[in-house]
């Protein structure tokens, strides 16, 4: 059992004089574009806050939401508030995991050098200030790069599945891009919850679909799962290219829709426009068509660390880069070919 520490002053990482303010090394994103937009530097560190965590980045992860704010489509997302001309946020990336640094004075539930993971903003850099709601301590048994592959892409297909699915045992579930970061543990997730799965691929991938252990496996480029042929309790839609009658074609008459994130469509509104429509169809048809605006939740991660731990679900980590190497990786993510996740490996500090 973790004693509550009670102080008053952040406590760990030492303090630099103001001469001395402490610096490190950092992917920057100097506006949107190409994989070119990334660039190494040397920044100041996060100054946390009262609620806030700074960890010492050991892996970050890398996904599509990620990309997205690379190229800073679809625009819709720059009218929102995520910059217009550039991201407000110089330091890309959002998975973390590490090793506790420093700790705000209203921390409670971590100590300093405890591993943990979770979601930053800016965790493609040697540390990365996190609130304390967003973390949890990382499953022994795991690699930081294993680790930092978790958060977002099963906390996402968690969400879905449980929350907006209602996923129960014995239904029949399908996950339109299961080979991805957020298919692959969806896969896993719904086998746990008592699924029977089918697992909709490219056909490179249907072995690595069905090593995840779905029941079934289909090939996109030659099978349609919309053709009547079957029907389902619960679709996931992670890929983002059917239409909503094509979805509901592939539903049991009372069965669920979950369209999980903005992939397709257009430049401007992405896959957001079929997003918003399906909620307003729903109310006509008598099957449920939803959108999963995924949270940030600690308490996903804790619940994602039993089956961590307990080996029920392994991240499937493809490929390793080196902080440098963040353009090649982004490179190699674009390319579509990814079996899982890709993992950012960072280095102790050497300086600071």
């Amino acid at each position: 059992m973790r004693m509550q520490r009670q102080h008053s002053t952040r406590r760990g990482a030492p303090r630099a004089t103001p001469q001395e303010k402490p610096t490190m090394q950092a992917i920057v994103q100097a506006g949107y574009g190409s994989s070119s937009v990334f660039g190494l530097a040397r920044i100041p560190r996060p100054v946390i806050a009262e609620n806030e965590v700074l960890v010492q980045v050991r892996a970050a992860g890398l996904d599509r939401g990620t990309w997205h704010m690379m190229v800073g489509r679809p625009y819709l997302l720059r009218v929102i508030g995520f910059g217009f001309r550039g991201p407000k946020n110089l330091v890309p990336g959002i998975d973390v995991a590490g090793t506790v640094a420093e700790v705000g004075s209203a921390v409670t539930r971590f100590a300093v050098g405890e591993p943990v993971y979770g979601m930053s903003r800016g965790s493609f850099a040697e540390y990365a200030a996190v609130s304390e709601t967003k973390l949890a301590q990382k499953p022994g048994d795991l690699s930081f790069e294993q680790a930092a592959v978790v958060p977002i892409s099963a906390g996402t297909a968690l969400q879905a599945l449980r929350d907006v699915g209602e996923l129960q045992a014995g239904q029949k579930v399908l996950i339109l891009g299961a080979s991805g970061g957020v298919g692959s543990f969806a896969v896993q997730l719904a086998k746990e919850l008592g699924a029977e799965v089918t697992g909709v691929c490219s056909t490179g991938k249907q072995d690595f679909v069905r090593s995840l252990g779905a029941d079934h496996v289909m090939d996109y480029t030659r099978e349609d799962f919309a053709d009547g042929s079957s029907h389902y309790d619960l679709i996931l839609d992670i890929a983002g290219n059917p239409t909503l009658a094509r979805l509901r074609r592939a539903l049991t008459p009372k069965g669920t829709a979950v369209i999980v994130g903005g992939e397709g469509g257009g430049d401007f509104t992405g896959g957001f426009g079929r997003n918003l429509r399906a909620p307003l169809l729903s109310r006509f048809v008598s099957q449920r068509l939803s959108m999963l605006a995924a949270k940030e939740r600690g308490s996903d991660l804790d619940r994602l660390a039993g089956y961590l731990q307990s080996g029920r679900i392994v991240p499937s980590l493809e490929r390793t880069f080196s902080l440098g190497e963040v353009p090649d990786a982004m490179r190699h993510l674009e390319a579509g070919e990814v079996r899982g996740k890709v993992a950012i490996t960072i280095a102790p500090d050497a300086e600071g």
